[in-house]
């Protein structure tokens, strides 16, 4: 296939649209052969005016994707629709080219690539200047030395004014994503991140931090706003933009020998090749570079785009998925120092995964479930870890594909980030209506707060943040070897009475600690302790992640939870991250000997892991987590991803099928199994 043959669909044909529309044609960069449209008579006058000849003219979106005739979509609808669109067309086949910003936050940017990878297509956000000769030669220069090494960049792109609005305009439209940031304020962030890039050697960077001010107007979006970026080479960037005010537009680098002086970065003019220049000062002099075009920048991003896809490609070198994820993630952190949220991140708002469908498992999920006595739910093997999700967004995308997945297990905890994830969690489980399939692990009493007065409490306070009546399995977060075990048997079996929790436990407790309960249960007929959650997992942890962790991967502590039928909830079943491959040589990353799961056992645990994997053609991580579900007491793995792809990679475990050899051989209790 060459650049020339793709066929294209573009959805949502308006005024953007038209300047990709013409881009393709000036840069012959394939053929437009369908558009799909909520106005029929809208597509046909964008068809007659754009001169498309013999086009297929859908009514709404989804025919355009069922449409046998097209391998690739232009999404060009307002930001809050990219997202679902997107993942459609993904699992319709279609390779997705999709208008900048690619999503409304990192969230929605994950889901998008995740669906991308899953479906094996093109998957690639649409800026422009990323695809220009202009921006191509500045990073040429950069890279070069020309100017030295970058110390600070300037890069604005704003535009409006006057004292009025029109707050039907999609520019001030909260629910349409209006503002500034997300509509052109990308353009300076994106920029500034690849020539930061190219100072590096690298595609792009991500700042390491972000500090901003900004205006919010009437109708709730950014009117005007600035940021400060820093990045990890020690270069400093300000970047701006508005909505209410016409900015220079300008960008400006300035570095240790000189400076770049780009006057017009963006090169707009969506109908005629626009020439670039570039304004450099060096060595005690200044010349002025042309960089000629030979059509609109919008021709040469819909050309690389095509050729992306004629040569089988699923991601731009020069717009990565790594890169939008980054983009977004700065733009995210962006809105959040001048507190920029819309509706349509809010619990109200974000009611159904980004795709639009209802949430529900998939028919193909891979999850297994296990049973906890005294919890009357099927309760997932593989458990959503909620200690990491820092927004709403963040959250429900994570839980939306977990649960599409087959997890309906949350463990989340009172002390963890003063409640922001039961909050969250609470937000999710509410806004989906999934609150009767779902198991909430709960966890409460951390030190200093582990003694038994303190459980009730901390209980109420942990099912007001979650919106719920009832936690399905409770766990003391930390043992206190004070106070007897009796006295918290005590009180978790009168929350118990009361309908409040169903299973409890304890987390990193020790066996003889949880027999000491049991057996004052037994004695003075309370409920007992069917549940634990300490640390177990393929590598032994050599040193306490935390104070107050315990691990129960013994040979003992299997024991005493085979024999009494306990499950444990492993958290860092998956020895964060040691069983992961070193980027570069696909072997075992190195790892600081002083991390809590490095010593020449698990070293050589380790090496076996990988060993299965290559033979059962799954990852050494997936092995590792196979060994925790494998062991002959109830036991579940916790997981804890921060993103949809980690979440999953990691599902491939629950199809592995460890034999008692291969168990043997991987905790060095035998030699190999095959001999």
């Amino acid at each position: 296939m060459q650049a020339s043959d793709v066929k294209w669909g573009i959805l949502a044909p308006g005024n953007i649209a038209k300047a990709f529309a013409l881009g393709v044609q000036q840069a012959n960069a394939g053929k437009i052969v369908a558009l799909g449209s909520r106005s029929a008579d809208r597509a046909k006058a964008f068809a007659d005016e754009m001169k498309l000849g013999d086009v297929t003219i859908h009514t709404g979106y989804d025919a355009l994707l069922a449409d046998g005739n097209v391998d690739a979509v232009y999404i060009a609808n307002p930001h809050p629709m990219h997202a679902k669109w997107a993942v459609r067309a993904a699992r319709a086949g279609k390779h997705i080219f999709v208008e900048k910003p690619a999503g409304m936050n990192h969230a929605e940017v994950m889901a998008m690539v995740e669906a991308a990878r899953e479906h094996d297509v093109f998957f690639m956000e649409a800026f422009k200047d990323r695809c220009f000769p202009q921006t191509d030669k500045v990073c040429e220069l950069i890279e070069r030395g020309v100017i030295g090494g970058v110390r600070f960049i300037t890069c604005s792109f704003g535009y409006g004014g006057g004292d009025t609005i029109n707050p039907d305009s999609r520019n001030f439209a909260a629910e349409l994503g209006g503002g500034g940031i997300l509509d052109v304020g990308c353009y300076p962030m994106q920029w500034v991140r690849r020539v930061v890039g190219a100072s590096m050697g690298k595609a792009f960077e991500n700042p390491q931090q972000v500090k901003a001010v900004g205006q919010l107007g009437e109708t709730g979006v950014d009117e005007w706003t600035a940021a400060t970026l820093k990045f990890e080479n020690g270069v400093v960037a300000e970047v701006s933009t508005a909505v209410r005010a016409t900015l220079d537009n300008r960008a400006v680098i300035v570095g240790s020998a000189g400076r770049i002086v780009v006057p017009d970065p963006w090169l707009n003019d969506r109908t005629h090749p626009q020439d670039g220049k570039i304004e450099v000062s060096a060595q005690g002099k200044t010349e002025t570079i042309d960089c000629p075009s030979a059509f609109t920048a919008f021709g040469y991003e819909a050309l690389h785009a095509a050729e992306c896809i004629a040569q089988g490609l699923k991601e731009s070198p020069r717009m990565s998925w790594d890169d939008s994820l980054g983009q977004l993630a700065a733009l995210d952190a962006w809105r959040h120092e001048i507190k920029l949220q819309y509706p349509c991140e809010t619990p109200e708002g974000f009611r159904v995964p980004v795709s639009g469908d209802p949430l529900q498992r998939l028919d193909d999920a891979p999850m297994t479930y296990g049973r906890v006595a005294g919890c009357d739910k099927d309760i997932s093997k593989l458990v959503m870890g909620c200690d990491n999700q820092t927004t709403f967004p963040h959250a429900a995308v994570m839980f939306d594909d977990f649960w599409q997945r087959g997890g309906n297990a949350f463990d989340t905890a009172h002390l963890y980030f003063g409640g922001t994830m039961e909050r969250l969690l609470g937000q999710w489980i509410k806004s989906r209506g999934v609150r009767d399939q779902a198991a909430i692990i709960c966890k409460g009493c951390h030190t200093p707060w582990n003694t038994p007065e303190f459980m009730p409490k901390q209980l109420a306070e942990s099912l007001d943040r979650l919106q719920t009546d009832r936690a399905e399995v409770y766990l003391l977060h930390r043992d206190n070897a004070d106070v007897p075990a009796g006295e918290f048997i005590d009180v978790m079996h009168e929350q118990a009475e009361k309908g409040l929790i169903g299973a409890f436990g304890g987390s990193n407790w020790s066996m003889q600690r949880v027999a000491e309960a049991n057996d004052y249960a037994e004695k003075n007929g309370k409920r007992k302790m069917t549940v634990v959650s300490n640390n177990f997992s393929l590598a032994r942890m050599v040193r306490p992640v935390w104070s107050g962790c315990i691990a129960a991967s013994d040979p003992e502590s299997v024991a005493f939870l085979t024999e009494r039928g306990l499950a444990n909830f492993a958290w860092s079943s998956q020895a964060r991250g040691y069983f992961l491959s070193h980027a570069a040589t696909g072997q075992a990353g190195p790892w600081d000997a002083e991390a809590p799961f490095d010593d020449d056992d698990n070293r050589q645990r380790r090496e076996r892991a990988f060993e299965l994997a290559d033979a059962k053609g799954v990852t050494a991580i997936n092995i590792a987590a196979a060994y925790v579900l494998a062991q002959p007491f109830p036991s579940f793995a916790l997981i804890g991803p921060r993103k949809v792809h980690e979440t999953a990679t990691s599902m491939p475990a629950l199809g592995v099928e460890l034999s008692d050899a291969e168990l043997a051989y991987l905790d060095l209790r035998a030699g190999s199994p095959t001999g």
